[in-house]
């Protein structure tokens, strides 16, 4: 899958399963709305009609099912029939399950998904996910040709025309995005360090025609990034705040997107076991989710001011590493005193959020992690865990994870009940918390709103991604298609106001938007 260039097309063209393996996939009932002529030009003359029509009868998804047509050149895939309230109409998950397992093999093959038009964004994410980048297996290397997958929708329902090239051209810059971010997730450390991490930055600012602003070494020291600092001191690439900015004029409002990029987590002294450390090089996962999404977002178009924050070191261990009872002081100027070192994302990421409120001037401030390993405890291996101090963005969040596929639950918000377990008696605060039984993905995510303080006026959204970032050793790309979905309202393209959660806002009168101009706040 290395190797695979994705190419998504209004129409993939008619060529013979021998030539061109095909693999067509959607939820039975949209299968049976598709009409022969729409697919006899990829199937024929190996498949007829009456195989056709046998096959889709012969289909019985419990959740998913999948039936050859022609050897292993051609199949069909049917999706589950319905889903559930907190899942996405789409069935991002099993697509991608099924792109994986049911695609025949080949240097040129076909995808045909069909779908209702609400569903194009995010099926065209999943089926993105399918195809990971990075690979180091030996014959991968010595493979030069690449593999093309041509992805082609049939939309069924009420709107029903074909893709037109604006939707095509933000399905391929979402992918791209997607793949990106997976691609520096399954980077290992020896490969993508902080200055590697900081090359991809730049990358993707060169392409933009914009220069990152960096802060790196011991200029975060005398900067009073006490934070990423203290957290990434004792690596041999020095920690680094790297910031890509889009300020385009008539802007509204500015919106921060803070990554924690811990490219490696060795728990720092309070050191990890041998079970634990082997796959923490996607703590990364948060800061990666955040490039992609800002390459393809502000290649779509955006109205606003954007701004990407990365927050990078690798938590290793060494002389000069962090100590358990070292007290730091953050770029709030507020005391932290350590009592666990492997509670570090929060420290890079308290930084990041008071920089964007601070030196940013931002009105909402949206930080996504791999926070905590009790997420997947929380809301599970598929929903991200959010907590907001807004219940408007927290429903956003919500409708946003089920257009883009990327599924979001909320976390209990309660800093009255749950701040106190970061009490010290030395500081203003110790980092970990006292009772790791009482909420502690929302204990982690109010330790980095206190830096901005719990009656801040603005819009603060935490986003807890441990698990969802991989699916089994591989990373998912998970947050692209979120973010760009949740501020879709704010981007120059169609689709992604369509799939955005406040899509009814375009609706409003011109007085309405006179009267407030931070309406497009996605709610």
């Amino acid at each position: 899958m290395s190797n695979v260039v994705l190419e998504f097309k209004a129409s993939a063209g008619d060529s013979e399963p021998q030539n061109r393996p095909v693999l067509i996939v959607g939820q039975q009932a949209n299968l049976q709305q598709v009409s022969w002529s729409q697919i006899k030009g990829k199937l024929q003359p190996v498949v007829s009609k009456e195989i056709w029509q046998a096959a889709l009868n012969a289909l019985n998804p419990n959740p998913t099912d999948s039936c050859p047509l022609y050897l292993n050149h051609a199949a069909v895939a049917a999706l589950p029939s319905r889903v559930s309230r907190h899942n996405s109409p789409s069935s991002a998950q099993f697509l991608s399950r099924l792109v994986r397992s049911c695609l025949p093999g080949g240097n040129n093959r076909c995808i045909v998904m069909v779908c209702e038009r609400p569903d194009v964004f995010a099926s065209s994410c999943a089926i993105a996910r399918a195809f990971s980048i990075f690979s180091r297996r030996s014959t991968s290397s010595r493979r030069s040709e690449k593999k093309h997958v041509t992805i082609e929708f049939v939309i069924i329902g009420q709107e029903s025309s074909p893709l037109d090239e604006a939707e095509l051209k933000c399905l391929s810059n979402a992918a791209e995005g997607l793949r990106l971010a997976a691609r520096i997730v399954d980077t290992p450390c020896n490969e993508m360090n902080t200055d590697h991490f900081l090359d991809e930055i730049r990358a993707v600012g060169t392409e933009l025609g914009i220069t990152p602003v960096i802060i790196q070494g011991e200029d975060l020291k005398q900067k009073g990034f006490g934070g990423i600092y203290g957290v990434g001191k004792a690596a041999e690439h020095p920690p680094a705040l790297a910031v890509l900015s889009h300020t385009p004029e008539g802007a509204t409002q500015t919106i921060a997107w803070v990554g924690k990029g811990i490219v490696y987590d060795t728990g720092g002294l309070s050191i990890k076991g041998k079970t634990t450390m082997p796959g923490m090089k996607r703590d990364c996962g948060g800061a990666a989710a955040i490039l992609g999404a800002f390459k393809a977002t502000i290649k779509q178009g955006f109205k606003d001011n954007l701004h990407a924050v990365f927050c990078l070191a690798e938590n290793s261990v060494g002389p000069t590493a962090t100590r358990p009872d070292d007290i730091h002081t953050l770029y709030s100027g507020k005391t932290v005193e350590i009592n666990n070192t492997d509670a570090e994302g929060r420290l890079v990421l308290a930084d990041g959020v008071v920089y964007a409120s601070k030196d940013l001037a931002a009105d909402i401030i949206l930080d996504m992690a791999t926070l905590t390993g009790a997420q997947g405890i929380s809301t599970g291996k598929y929903h991200a865990a959010v907590m907001t101090n807004s219940e408007q963005w927290e429903l956003a969040c919500v409708r946003a994870g089920r257009s883009s596929g990327d599924l979001t639950h909320p976390l209990v918000y309660c800093p009255e009940l749950h701040f106190s377990e970061f009490t010290s008696a030395m500081a203003d605060m110790k980092n970990s918390v006292a009772d790791r039984e009482n909420a502690q993905s929302s204990c982690a995510g109010l330790f980095i709103g206190s830096h901005l303080g719990f009656d801040w006026p603005g819009v603060w959204v935490h986003v807890d991604i441990a698990s969802p970032v991989h699916a089994g050793e591989r990373a998912t790309g998970f947050g692209v298609a979120l973010l760009m979905a949740l501020f879709g309202q704010a981007s120059d393209d169609c689709m992604l106001n369509k799939v955005s959660p406040l899509e009814a806002a375009t609706n409003m009168s011109g007085d309405q938007m006179e009267r407030d101009c931070k309406r497009r706040r996605l709610v």
